[in-house]
């Protein structure tokens, strides 16, 4: 449990850096900010749990957590 929660820090610090290089300005419509940002925050949410779970999953099928 704890090393899961470790895992989640580390690839939620990743995935927050990997977001800033994406310009989504060109994606959306003039004046929808909240709108974007909702998309932002839950792309960043979905992402940080996929990945973590992946990386959980693939250290429990090789045991090492």
């Amino acid at each position: 449990m704890v090393g899961k929660i470790i895992v989640y820090i580390i690839v939620s610090m990743l995935v927050i850096w990997s977001l800033e290089s994406i310009n989504i300005n060109g994606i959306f419509k003039k004046g929808r900010v909240l709108q974007a940002r909702f998309v932002y925050f839950f792309l960043g949410v979905s992402m940080i749990y996929l990945v973590t779970n992946f990386i959980c999953d693939l250290f429990t099928t090789i045991k090492i957590l």
